[in-house]
């Protein structure tokens, strides 16, 4: 990230995202913030907030995705909520902080594989050695001593070679591993025994933190077991090779990091917070919590600490992106504290013909050639000609204005329909060339774009 300047930063989610340069400028700008105030001395470090973000536009023109593309391009730690899930604290539903040891949570689990990845070989190693010791035991007289029953070397295994040591017996086995000669051959594996008691707890508030710990604690409880299973040696090298690995990796390292990470550069993308914005004049029905919820929100959007599984994790510098159609009521109708820790507001655009045209044929995924893609895998050759993406693009638009505003989302219904016949057909057809043109797309959608009722349902 730190080498990603702002402009670097709209020219890479150009790669995915049509249009909306004003909000992608923003959170080019509220990112690269984030890697200034690590340049700036310690003690200003901590004062500077990191500018939050309200992202105000209808479905599907690309509020989530600016988000998600970001922080994959960063590798920052991020997670989607939508803010109508949460209930203000003595309700049922979820409690604000939860979104924070969800963030947590997910970051660990991506550290963990990916320090797992890092010791793969050594790990596979490790594998291998456990698996020739199953193959061939100690020597009877060194299992008595141990106390064990041992079981009968498998030197049938390398009869050929006349090799009698039991170095070069060893070696021989791995070859033969190795090659793939053994894959087939029964092995007994001591496999930890995970199972445990299921325990419910009936709780309307903090279901969260009344099981924070509940699984941890029963498995420290309960002694160990492990219990012997009969499997393939291919089956059981890939069994052991995983158990290596988790053992190799140091999960306070890994705890650490995960922490440093949400807490520095975490981001939660919060969406339907216009769902939680309710004028005033409520307070009966289903609209009661609202307010609620966005009182409990304001510590965490300010900085807080949140008590997670893994220890305190403090909200300081975690951004916010926050984001809603904001039909009904206005980014206003939001308590003045909330507003205040969302500083910057940027109104997305509506998408049209042009938009959709460039979005089925632009970007990195486009939608035409994912299809193209697809039915290639049955030795089909889509060929989308330019006046029927034209076409297709302008019954979108239609449709969009006549039945609901659901933006981009529309092109995948439409795609959907229009190549409803060539998906079914493709592994039977014997024609594997296909052309898309204007007549083809009217012949699919005309007639249920022109009846409204029809395409209410179907488009």
């Amino acid at each position: 990230m730190s080498d990603l300047k702002p402009s670097e930063i709209v020219r890479e989610l150009d790669k995915y995202i049509i249009g909306q340069n004003k909000a992608k400028r923003s959170v080019a700008i509220a990112l690269r913030n984030r890697w200034r105030r690590r340049q700036v001395d310690e003690d200003l470090r901590d004062e500077i907030a990191p500018k939050n973000i309200i992202l105000i536009g209808p479905t599907g023109v690309g509020k989530t995705e600016i988000a998600r593309r970001l922080s994959r391009l960063t590798d920052s730690p991020f997670s989607k909520v939508e803010a109508s899930k949460f209930t203000e604290v003595g309700y049922v539903g979820r409690d604000v902080e939860s979104m924070v040891r969800d963030l947590v949570e997910l970051t660990v689990n991506d550290l963990k594989v990916r320090e797992q990845e890092a010791v793969r070989e050594k790990a596979a190693r490790i594998a291998e050695e456990r698996i020739l010791d199953m193959l061939l035991p100690k020597p009877k007289a060194a299992s008595r001593e141990e106390g064990e029953g041992g079981q009968e070397p498998n030197f049938e295994l390398v009869t050929e070679g006349g090799d009698s040591g039991t170095s070069g017996t060893r070696e021989k086995l791995r070859r033969m591993l190795r090659a793939g000669k053994l894959d087939d051959r029964y092995v007994d594996v001591d496999v930890a025994d995970k199972s445990m008691p299921m325990v419910e707890i009936f709780s309307n508030v903090g279901m969260e933190e009344m099981g924070l710990n509940f699984k941890d604690m029963f498995s420290n409880l309960m002694p160990k077991s492990s219990k012997r299973r009969k499997m393939k040696v291919r089956e059981a090298v890939k069994l052991l090779a995983q158990e290596e690995a988790q053992n190799l990796v140091d999960m306070e390292k890994v705890v650490q990091e995960a922490i440093r990470k949400v807490e520095q550069s975490g981001i939660i993308f919060l969406d339907e917070i216009d769902k939680i914005a309710g004028k005033e004049g409520g307070g009966t029905g289903p609209d009661v919590s609202r307010e609620g919820v966005q009182r409990d929100l304001l510590p965490l959007v300010e900085g807080s600490t949140v008590t997670t599984k893994y220890g305190p994790v403090r909200s300081d510098h975690i951004l916010f992106i926050a984001s809603g159609a904001f039909h009904t009521v206005k980014p206003s109708d939001l308590i003045p504290e909330l507003q205040g820790r969302f500083p910057i507001r940027v109104e997305l655009d509506s998408l049209g013909q042009a938009e959709f045209y460039r979005i089925l044929t632009e970007p990195k995924n486009a939608l035409v050639l994912q299809y193209i893609a697809l039915l290639r895998t049955e030795g089909v050759e889509v060929v989308f000609e330019d006046e029927a993406v034209i076409r297709l693009s302008a019954i979108a638009e239609e449709v969009n204005n006549l039945t609901e505003n659901i933006g981009a989302r529309r092109l995948h219904t439409l795609m959907e329909h229009l190549l409803e016949d060539i998906l079914f057909d493709a592994p039977d057809d014997v024609e594997k060339r296909v052309v898309i043109d204007p007549a083809y797309v009217n012949d699919k959608l005309e007639e249920i774009k022109s009846d409204e009722d029809l395409s209410r349902y179907i488009l």
